[in-house]
């Protein structure tokens, strides 16, 4: 197995090592053979940090599991393996009239990346996450032993696995409960706003409004054009398409450039011309479902335009009674260190609880900047960035994270050991081992010096 498959999508952080295909890791699990620390479910790579490698052992290839099981037409809930993409869940049930109630910003995540993720939308003011949404799963642990995992069996690995980042075994399948809708088609509106304070007066009334809101930032504009963007909104159209659009790339970048091409030149260029098209006309369109969720899955590895040095991402979360106040800071301080992103997207969370143990989302605001990779001097600003996220009571999302380090985690999920308590010892993350284990190795030698 070639490494390259196995990497993470902000290619920061090295490549897998080493690889087993999931039918071995399943015997040898069932076997009760698996090491400890040993494996980590691998989906499909594109998790943007090092939540879905695995430096001290192998990653288990799960996307040759990839079976739709059972579909009920009459109440929208389907089965399927652990490694089948949301692209392939997409087409099955369109011409139902059924729809995932979640998706995040691309369809080539697999069910179980989604899961242990606990992914998120444009809609979590109305639908919450990903695992809001999931009825049951299985779950193989190293004890041999396949557990099935609801809101009534096995309660605490149900919840613990939702959002519990592959940690706690790995996913064989999943039933999740898909939301009916009048075709796929959006519906969508673009409205401008000149300033962050425009955008908060407008965001609440378009979230009671629409099933989807989302804002685009030009992170770069200064002067009196400081915070303006671009409010998204959206709802799946009365009359429209029923069925799916093909999941390809209709362009791709072929090689990896030797430097960054998304430089700051550039984004200020494209800021500028995205904000024109976007922003011309206020008048509702009905548009495909594929440019409204998942805009970027049609550069086929766009990614690599950031150069061999890869790129992070910083998601974070602050409350609604402070966001005001601490996303233009966080913004600032970007602007401040000279680095531009490509991507600037801010959008509201609601109050639906997620099962999960450990989850991202919780009310307030969310920000999320991507950074070409410039080494020090960019992850001293990622470091500012979680200062002012930690102090503001907010949270940094972990599975785009590929450098934070154990007290920021701690912060942003104070709940972590509950998590490691029910963690099977042979599955471990890079991540995990960089924050958590951390945490726990530094406890460990203060009790031991008093």
């Amino acid at each position: 197995m070639g490494h390259e498959r196995f990497g993470s999508f902000g290619m920061a952080t090295p490549p897998a090592r080493k690889a087993i295909p999931a039918d071995e890791a399943i015997a040898l699990l069932k076997r009760g053979e698996a090491k400890t620390g040993s494996l980590l479910g691998y989906g499909n790579g594109r998790s943007y940090g090092d939540t879905c490698q695995n430096d001290a052992g192998m990653v288990v290839d799960m996307r040759p599991l990839n079976r739709i099981r059972s579909f009920n037409a009459e109440t929208g809930l389907l089965e399927a393996d652990a490694g089948t993409l949301l692209c392939d869940i997409i087409a099955y049930a369109a011409p139902y009239g059924f729809f995932p109630a979640v998706v995040p910003g691309t369809q080539f995540v697999t069910l179980g990346g989604a899961i242990a993720n606990d992914v998120h939308g444009k809609n979590h003011h109305r639908r919450g996450t990903f695992g809001c949404h999931v009825e049951a799963l299985t779950l193989l642990r190293s004890d041999g032993r396949t557990y099935r995992c609801s809101a009534t069996d096995n309660v605490r690995l149900f919840g613990a696995t939702i959002g519990g980042m592959g940690l706690t075994g790995l996913i064989l399948s999943a039933s999740i409960k898909l939301m009916r809708v009048p075709s796929l088609d959006i519906t969508e509106s673009a409205m401008r706003f000149r300033d962050l304070g425009e955008f908060f007066d407008l965001a609440e009334a378009a979230d009671r409004a629409n099933e989807y809101a989302v804002a685009w930032i030009d992170q770069l504009a200064g002067g009196h054009g400081r915070g303006r963007g671009l409010l998204f909104t959206g709802n799946h159209a009365e009359h429209g398409s029923h069925a799916a659009a093909r999941a390809g790339s209709r362009f791709s970048v072929p090689v990896q450039p030797p430097f960054n091409i998304l430089n700051r030149p550039f984004l200020t260029v494209f800021n500028a011309a995205y904000r024109w098209k976007k922003g011309k006309s206020p008048v509702q369109r009905q548009a495909g479902y594929q440019g409204f969720f998942f805009p970027l899955d049609g550069v086929g590895d766009w990614n690599r335009l950031y150069g061999p040095r890869g790129l992070f991402q910083h998601q974070s979360v602050v409350p609604q009674a402070k966001a005001r106040r601490i996303v233009p800071a966080l913004l600032e301080t970007a602007r401040w260190a000279g680095q531009g992103s490509f991507l600037t997207v801010l959008k509201r969370f609601g109050d639906v609880r997620s099962p999960a143990l450990l989850s991202f989302p919780r009310p307030g605001y969310t920000l999320t900047l991507d950074f070409p990779n410039r080494g020090e001097r960019t992850l001293r600003l990622l470091a500012d960035l979680d200062r002012i996220t930690v102090e503001a009571g907010g949270a940094v999302n972990p599975y785009k994270d590929a450098r934070m380090g154990p007290e920021t985690f701690a912060a942003s999920f104070p709940q972590w050991q509950r998590l490691e308590a029910l963690r099977d010892p042979a599955f471990i993350s890079s991540f995990w081992a960089r924050t958590a284990r951390r945490l726990e190795i530094g406890q460990a030698r203060a009790e031991a010096a008093e």
